[in-house]
């Protein structure tokens, strides 16, 4: 089993990649692979809403920057962690591009895969975030995974996030639990337990 962990920050060994590291290291420590997924600080566009992604194999249709690498690494993997830095209130503008593009073009490879997300702050503004990271996991029918506290550190530096014992601990707890769900998950299909079967989708619009 494998765990794919993005690391929404422009920095690769910054405030966010340390917590996203702590949840690493204790999956691995459960038996878990991991990798960290940089997103870089090379732009990426945000969805243009061209709707190519439908007949382009689960692909969007622009090369230019990482998301269509992503979603190949998340067709392999079994859960998926978000890792984010907070700047003005909410997740990295880059990070939340790179989000809206990838779940809808690879949107089929994302249900009932356990899902969670992390964000680092110098101080505020941290559930916002999360909140609006979760709305990802909950569209795609994804088992968003928790901890013992809201899933985030506190630092200006990777030092600071470092001395953030109990931020450090939360990351360890949500590593243990998404590492639980992921066995209990594999122990239910080796017992023959299926995956939900799907209703026709219904689409209401407000305006007729």
């Amino acid at each position: 089993m494998k765990v794919l962990l993005i690391n929404g920050s422009a920095r690769k060994a910054g405030c966010t990649y340390t917590a996203l590291e702590e949840v690493a290291c204790q999956l691995n420590k459960n038996n878990i692979d991991t990798e960290i997924f940089q997103i870089g600080n090379k732009p990426i566009r945000g969805c243009i809403a061209c709707g190519k992604c439908s007949s382009n194999h689960s692909r969007c249709i622009f090369e230019d920057d990482k998301v269509n690498e992503a979603i190949s690494k998340m067709e392999e993997a079994d859960g998926l962690v978000i890792g984010s830095p907070v700047y003005y209130a909410s997740a990295n503008g880059a990070l939340i591009a790179l989000l809206d593009r990838m779940f809808y073009a690879g949107r089929t490879c994302f249900a009932f895969k356990p899902g969670a997300a992390v964000v680092s702050a110098r101080r505020a503004g941290t559930t916002a975030s999360l909140d609006e990271l979760n709305k990802y996991f909950t569209i795609s029918k994804m088992p968003v995974v928790s901890s013992h506290y809201w899933n985030m550190v506190h630092g200006n530096t990777p030092d600071e996030v470092r001395r953030d014992l109990e931020g450090l601990q939360t990351m360890r707890a949500l590593g243990d639990n998404m590492a639980w769900l992921l066995k209990s998950i594999e122990a239910g299909k080796k017992a023959g337990i299926t995956l939900p079967e799907a209703e026709v989708r219904q689409r209401t619009n407000f305006i007729r």
